[in-house]
């Protein structure tokens, strides 16, 4: 029998105006609240060059943005890709033809430059829905072992799989909430007819990266036709053991895997870079003065960062995953002081005066200032009455072919380190005003988790001795006494008694439930059980919470012993980070200052050798010919490449460091930076200032007395 006609036409009607439910559109607000700049650029500029890809590689990329859930077609990602590369490929030439019609001279470094820029984009944007996927499945896998743990917890006293995986999917809060979720909405909408072929078709996706998720929920569902109680226990135990087995073992693998190459950048990246600039004042004079400084900052500060970033990235993407940090940052009260931009502003004055001490030996060149001020653009230390190396210039330009050139002096060099120190104390101090109440809630919250395993345990044998909920948290909360889960309890048994509320409403009331002084998931979820499991009696209950306490403990453990395979890794990359590199950073300069002046007072001997006595000293005038100092780069330049890129080698090895660690982590990411920068610059700039200064002055004093 066919639909009635006006239900067939309000039908039709509403296909062709292209109406989503509701429910649709709050689910889909749910998963991704808004675009993201990547999605805006892409649904915007990749539509600009169209080009088809190859039906293997649409399918790779597609795969990848689906994973990643964005809203953007392969065709766009590959139309983004080309139109930076195209965008930055013509404005290079523009400007380089400019240039040649103004200087008829061709930028060969600008424009070689200009074309290794676009080709870095065009690579960056074509591998970034990869990137994009494998971030998203390092925070969704973190959440594995909880979604287990949750859902066997549930099994174990109610064997209905649909219920649990609803259950699993309230009481998780990262993307894979979102995935489970997505899995029962395919199910409500019509699109499986069952809720166990809806979950078996989204765990293939994980087939590749993560078997032991998929088997562990096939076992689950196994566990649903065991006619014996006993056995059905087990196999959902067994469930759990397989996962947490199934991640130990990857992560063995990667610890030994990852260990080579992050090697390979610390020496590819920082040793042999930093190394080589310990003769490039030499270098540089050999040359007739061909290597400039900014040769050196597009050296150092863009072209090397970018090669460490790639390795990392390289090992980075063969990180499995299962294991990390699983804990939402928008549900901590402190959120709002970690998103605000406050402090960005708050501290810049630090980075300002920084970079004004930093160019004071050119700003006193400005005849502006000198004549305002009075001053004249250098000092030697004698007209200052300085009684050490009273010719020796404080700033030491030196005029090369009608050019100034320098500042040449150990003292500017040391004035350098003002921009480095005031960079990182400002990263420093944003980050740390950034994350530090956040960190210090999250640090309460492990240390609350930790009490509140063994605090279920004695909950649950409360419950196993018949005693009612209500007044089970009481007796809990009598022997808790100098713990952090004894407020917890206490104001349970508080909102029961003197309120009046029910034992959900005490636990879960959005004003005055226990929970939203103790924002844990694994705490919510407890009780989420505890709540459930009471409706079937308290030996249920019972034995649901000691269940949860054993599998807990459990879990503890397996994540102890992933932090110790990792240790070493972790190890090796925060010592070279924060102690090898500034540490050798800090010679490296000392080394190029001594250099300089070195040569510098060979250079002053010979103008005031008296003629005559040239054949005497033929072989230092043969060295003050071979190295001019006015051809060197200047030290001053060299420690602020330096010093940048220490900051610049702390930021990517940070991120490196914690993905390695505890995966995608962007608090942690964000706290590490603050320490390390705080411990790895203190270091540099201590380094730098004792082989500066010592290095200096012994040479000086050697040649004096020549």
């Amino acid at each position: 029998m066919g639909a009635p006609p006006d239900l067939a036409k309000r039908y039709l009607a509403r296909l062709e105006t292209n109406q989503i439910s509701n429910e649709y559109q709050q689910f889909k607000q749910d998963v991704t609240p808004t675009l993201s700049s990547y999605e805006k650029l892409a649904q915007s500029l990749g539509n600009i060059l169209a080009f088809k890809l190859s039906q293997k590689d649409e399918l790779k990329v597609a795969q990848a943005l689906k994973e990643a859930h964005v809203a953007v077609s392969p065709a766009q990602a590959l139309g983004l890709a080309l139109t930076g590369f195209v965008g930055i490929f013509l404005l290079t030439t523009l400007i380089t033809v400019g240039i040649f019609l103004i200087t008829s001279k061709i930028p060969f470094l600008f424009t070689s430059l200009g074309i290794l820029g676009g080709i870095f984009l065009y690579y960056y944007l074509a591998s970034y829905p990869t990137r994009l996927a494998h971030e998203w499945k390092l925070a969704a896998s973190a959440e594995m072992v909880p979604a287990i743990l949750y859902t066997v917890i549930y099994m174990k006293h109610t064997s209905n799989f649909e219920r649990a995986i609803t259950f699993t999917a309230n009481n998780l809060a990262g993307p894979l909430a979102k995935e489970l979720q997505k899995v029962i909405y395919d199910v409500e909408v019509g699109k499986y007819p069952t809720l166990k072929q809806s979950l078996d078709t989204y765990l293939e996706n994980w087939r590749t990266d993560a078997p032991e998720f998929i088997e562990s929920f096939h076992l689950i569902e196994s566990s649903l036709y065991e006619p014996s109680e006993a056995r059905r226990i087990q196999i959902l135990e067994k469930s759990l053991q397989i996962m947490l087995d199934g991640i130990y073992e990857k992560m063995l693998k990667y610890s030994r895997e990852v260990r080579a190459p992050l090697t390979n950048v610390y020496m590819l990246g920082i040793i042999l870079p930093t190394l080589g600039l310990a003769m490039l004042p030499l270098a540089s004079t050999l040359l007739g003065g061909l290597i400039q400084w900014y040769h050196v900052f597009l050296g150092f500060n863009l072209i090397i960062p970018f090669i460490v970033v790639y390795l990392v990235n390289q090992a980075l993407l063969k990180r499995p995953g299962g294991y990390g940090e699983t804990s939402i940052l928008e549900q901590n009260p402190a959120y709002p002081e970690y998103a605000s931009t406050k402090p960005w502003v708050t501290y810049a004055p630090i980075l300002i005066l920084g970079l004004l001490a930093t160019l004071l030996p050119f700003m006193l060149q400005s005849s502006f200032i000198q004549q305002t001020f009075g001053m004249q653009g250098d000092y030697t230390f004698g007209e200052l009455n300085i009684p050490f190396f009273e010719n020796q210039k404080i700033f030491d330009f030196k005029i090369v072919n009608g050019t100034q050139a320098g500042p040449f002096s150990p003292l500017a060099t040391l004035l350098s380190l003002c921009f480095p120190a005031s960079l990182g104390l400002y990263f420093y101090l944003v980050y740390r005003a950034k994350t530090k109440e956040l960190i210090k809630a999250r640090e309460q919250t492990k240390q609350l988790e930790q009490e509140f395993t063994t605090s279920l345990f004695q909950l649950g044998n409360r419950l196993g001795d018949n005693v009612p909920a209500e007044i089970a948290f009481a007796k809990v909360a009598e022997v808790t006494q100098n713990q952090q889960t004894h407020e917890f309890f206490a104001l349970v048994n508080s909102n029961i008694q003197q309120a009046g509320l029910s034992l959900e409403q005490a636990i879960f009331d959005r004003r005055r439930g226990a929970i939203v002084y103790f924002p844990s998931n694994l705490i919510s979820s407890s009780m989420r059980i505890l709540v459930e499991s009471v409706k079937k009696g308290l030996q249920v209950a019972a034995q649901s919470l000691m269940a949860i306490s054993e599998y807990i403990k459990n879990v503890e453990k397996i994540n102890q012993r992933l932090h110790d395979l990792l240790a070493e890794v972790v190890s090796d990359m925060r010592s070279n980070m924060t102690f090898l590199a500034p540490l050798l950073s800090g010679i490296v300069v000392g080394l190029s200052v001594m250099i300089t002046a070195i040569l510098n007072k060979l250079d002053a001997f010979k103008d005031t050798l008296p003629s005559g006595q040239e054949a005497g000293f033929s072989n230092i005038l043969n060295i003050t010919d071979l190295f001019k100092v006015g051809e060197m780069i200047p030290p001053y330049f060299i420690q602020l490449a330096i010093g940048v890129y220490i900051i610049q080698v702390i930021f990517i090895l940070t991120n490196a460091l914690v993905i390695v660690d505890s995966g995608k982590d962007l608090l942690k990411e964000k706290y590490e930076r603050a320490q390390n920068i705080r411990t790895g610059l203190a270091l540099y700039l201590g380094a730098t200032l004792l082989a500066t200064l010592t290095l200096t002055i012994l040479a000086l004093t050697v040649i004096s007395d020549l």
